[in-house]
C-alpha cells in the first residue's frame, strides 16, 4: 500500500499563496529587476518569469514536510529566473526555502548549508573581483551572502534556541518526575517506619492480653484468672500508652523524629522481666560497650519483637536472650524451644521478621531467623549482625 506524502501545514500554504500573490501583483505592474534588453536576460518578455514563480511557490509547500526536496527545487527554480526579467518575490520565497531547511532539516544539513553557503558567498565576492577587476563586482558576493548564508545563518540560530528550549523542557519534566518518585519513595519509607513502630510497640502487648484473657477465659481458679486479669492490664495500659505516643507524633507532623521515649538497649532487663510475666522462661545474657542511637532502637526492637514470637509461637522451654558488641558491629541472638506445639497461642501475620529483617537491612546489617538443631533439642534461633563502625563516624561528622 502506497504511503500518501505529510499535507504541508496551513502556515506553508499561507506563505505559498502570499508569495504567489506577491509575485502576480508585480508581474501585473511590470515590475522585473533586469531591464528587457539585458544581455543575462535569455528569455526576454514579461510571461517567461512567472514559470520559476510558481515553482517557487509550490516549493514553499514543501518548506516544512520535505524541506531538502524544496531547497533543491527551489535552486533550480532560482538559476531559471536568473535567465528572465526575475522576479523580487521569487527571491524572497528562496531565502524563506534556505531558512526553512535549516530550521526544519535534519540535524546534518543544519550543520553543513550555513558552511556551504558561506563558502560561496565568499567565491562570489573574490572571484568576479578577480577576473573583472571592477569595485561593483563585490556587490555580487553581497547579493549571495544576502539570498544564501544569511537565512542559513538565521535558520540555525533560531534552531539551536529552539533546542536548547526543548532541552529545558525536557530537563525539567524529568526534575519533577524524580521529585514525584522521590516524594512517593519518601512516604513509602514513612509508611514503612511508622507499620514497624506499630507492630513493635502494641504488637507485644496485644500478644499478652489474648494469651492470658484465652487462659482467664479457659481456666476456673478463681487466684488464676485474677494474676491474667493483672497482667491483661499492666499490658492494656502499656500498649495505650506506646499508642498515644506514636498518634501524638502523627499529630504534630514529627515526621523524623523516633517516639519521645526511645528505646535503648538499657531497658533489655525490664523487657526481659515483662516477658518473664508473661509467661516466658526468659534469660538475658548482654555484655557491650555504647553504641550508637539508631544500633540501640534496631536491637531493642529486634530483641522486643522475638521475645513477642516466643511467646506466641515457642514451645514450652527457656528463651536466652545473648547480646555481644564485636570490633565492628554488635551481635544479637535470640533462642527459643521449637516443635511440639499444634498451633499458636496468639495469631501471627509474619510482619514481625519482615520489621527485623528490614530494621537490619537499613543499617546494612545482617538478619536470619529459622529453626536449627543443637545440644538443647530443636530451637528457633534469631540472629542479627548491626554494624556501628560505620555509623559512628557518620555520626561524629
Amino acid at each position: 500500500m502506497a504511503v500518501r506524502p505529510p499535507r504541508p501545514p496551513r502556515f506553508d500554504v499561507g506563505v505559498a499563496l502570499a508569495g504567489l500573490a506577491g509575485g502576480l501583483v508585480l508581474w501585473a505592474f511590470g515590475l522585473g529587476l533586469r531591464p528587457a534588453g539585458s544581455a543575462q536576460v535569455l528569455f526576454d518578455g514579461r510571461w517567461p518569469l512567472l514559470v520559476p514563480l510558481a515553482v517557487m511557490a509550490g516549493c514553499e509547500l514543501l518548506r516544512r514536510t520535505a524541506p531538502r526536496t524544496g531547497l533543491a527545487l527551489g535552486t533550480l527554480a532560482l538559476a531559471a529566473d536568473l535567465m528572465t526579467q526575475g522576479s523580487i518575490a521569487t527571491i524572497v520565497m528562496y531565502t524563506d526555502l534556505m531558512y526553512a531547511a535549516v530550521l526544519y532539516g535534519t540535524p546534518a544539513t543544519a550543520r553543513r548549508l550555513p558552511w556551504i553557503t558561506g563558502m560561496l558567498s565568499i567565491a562570489a565576492t573574490l572571484v568576479p573581483f578577480a577576473v573583472l577587476r571592477e569595485p561593483e563586482a563585490l556587490l555580487i558576493g553581497v547579493v549571495m551572502g544576502a539570498v544564501t548564508f544569511t537565512p542559513a545563518s538565521t535558520g540555525l540560530i533560531v534552531r539551536n534556541h529552539r533546542d536548547a528550549a526543548e532541552s529545558a523542557r525536557l530537563r525539567a519534566e524529568q526534575t519533577a518526575l524524580l521529585a514525584e518518585m522521590d516524594r512517593v519513595q519518601a512516604v513509602t519509607a514513612e509508611r514503612a517506619r511508622m507499620a514497624r513502630e506499630l507492630h513493635d510497640m502494641v504488637a507485644n502487648h496485644l500478644s499478652a492480653i489474648a494469651i492470658h484473657s484465652t487462659a482467664a477465659l479457659s481456666l476456673k481458679d478463681e487466684r488464676t484468672s485474677l494474676d491474667a486479669l493483672a497482667v491483661i492490664r499492666e499490658n492494656s495500659v502499656q500498649g495505650l500508652s506506646e499508642m498515644r505516643r506514636l498518634i501524638g507524633i502523627l499529630r504534630d507532623g514529627a515526621d523524623d523524629r523516633e517516639p519521645a521515649a526511645t528505646p535503648t538497649l538499657d531497658g533489655l532487663g525490664a523487657l526481659v522481666e515483662g516477658a518473664r510475666a508473661n509467661g516466658l522462661d526468659a534469660c538475658l545474657d548482654a555484655a557491650y560497650d555504647s553504641v550508637p542511637a539508631p544500633v540501640e532502637l534496631a536491637a531493642y526492637r529486634i530483641v522486643q519483637e522475638s521475645l513477642t514470637n516466643a511467646l506466641k509461637h515457642a514451645a514450652p522451654g527457656p528463651v536466652t536472650v545473648w547480646l555481644r558488641r564485636h570490633d565492628d558491629g554488635l551481635g544479637i541472638r535470640v533462642t527459643s524451644a521449637y516443635g511440639g506445639r499444634d498451633t499458636p497461642r496468639a495469631p501471627g501475620s509474619g510482619a514481625g521478621l519482615v520489621g527485623m529483617r528490614e530494621r537490619a537491612a537499613l543499617l546494612d546489617g545482617t538478619f536470619e531467623a529459622g529453626p536449627e538443631s543443637g545440644a538443647d533439642g530443636r530451637m528457633w534461633v534469631v540472629r542479627a549482625l548491626l554494624p556501628v563502625t560505620d555509623i559512628a563516624q557518620g555520626e561524629m561528622e
